[in-house]
Order: C-alpha cells, then structure tokens, then sequence
C-alpha cells in the first residue's frame, strides 16, 4: 500500500471506529471488534479500487469477421452504492467486431474495473457497454448482468430476488440483434 493509501486507510478508520461507537459498537471494549474499524477500512479500499486505478488496455487483432464474440456467465460482484451491501451474479457480454477482435481478457477486466466501485447494477451495464463501445469502436457491444442484491434481501423488502440489467449498444439496439444475444445466453 502506498503512503497515501495508508495514510487515507488510518484516517478512515479512525472515522469508522468513531461512527461505530456512535452506533454503541465499541471496538475499544468489545474483542471482537477491536480492529474490525481498520479491517473495515482496507476492505473498502480494495472493494473501491476502481476509482482510482486504470480502465484496461484493449488489445486488438484485424479481422473479417462479423459475427457476434460472446463471452457468457462470468462471475462478478460489486457493492450497492446506495448501502454499501454486496450485489454479485454473473455477467454475459457480447460485441460484433468492424475490422478488429478484441482481446477475450479485456471484457472481464472491464467488467471488474467498473465494478470495483460503490454501484448501481443498471449503472454497471451502462459502463461496460459505453467503456467497449467507446474504446472498441466495434459495430456493437450488449452486456447482461443477473445479480443477487443483498440491499433487497437483508433490509427493505427482505426478499430474494434475481435482478438482471441489460445495456445495448451499436447493432445491439435493433431488435434482432437483441434478440438474438438473449437466446445465446439463455442456451444451455
């Protein structure tokens, strides 16, 4: 960790061990929670390294080739930026290359550069898509996420549920291409 990140981390733990006490959490007398503040703090540090460290590089390869690129059920996981709760599934991202294939790793590294953030799973789509389609320049980009939001399930409505976002760019916005990224990942 650098300087600035421990010394950031060390300030936020000490905010954290104050708010916890304000919540009658009191890692000074309790054992258990002696350095949950500063383990606190570190977590969210790597939770929310997307925002600072660097988009991924994409690397490409001239092509021919027109056809959909599919890369389906890649596992992510993010945190709610509204409480601060995990939201985790699985993420299916598609692109249709004009000239260019992209290298496969650059669309899961995208995925968790955006997700390594707080988030909103409709925002996480978008950011991808945009992110792809944007540095890409492909003829489009579709990503689908299907995620467990542990917002609903443990406060709120305090019920199971599986959320599924989709973000459509490029040829992806016409209806057949849409429909046609939605059977592939809905095929066994």
């Amino acid at each position: 960790m650098t300087d600035g990140r421990q010394a950031q981390s060390e300030k936020a733990a000490k905010a954290l061990r104050e708010a916890f006490e304000e919540l009658g959490l009191d890692a000074r007398t309790d054992p258990e929670l002696k350095r949950t503040p500063e383990n606190f703090a570190g977590l969210l540090q790597d939770l929310f390294c997307g925002l600072w460290e660097t988009p991924p590089e994409i690397s490409v390869t001239e092509t021919k080739s027109e056809e959909m690129v599919l890369l389906k059920d890649m596992p992510f996981h993010s945190v709610c930026a509204h409480h601060l709760l995990p939201f985790f599934g699985r993420a299916c991202i598609a692109y249709v290359p004009d000239g260019n294939l992209l290298g496969l790793g650059v669309l899961p590294r995208a995925l968790k550069h955006f997700a390594a953030r707080p988030q909103l799973q409709e925002r996480l789509a978008e950011q991808v898509a945009d992110f792809l389609q944007e540095r890409a320049l492909p003829k489009g980009v579709a990503v689908w996420l299907e995620a467990r939001q542990m917002c609903v399930e443990m406060r709120g409505a305090q019920s199971p549920c599986h959320v599924e976002t989709t973000a459509f760019r490029g040829c992806f916005r016409e209806a057949e291409a849409q429909a046609a990224f939605l059977r592939r990942i809905r095929s066994a």
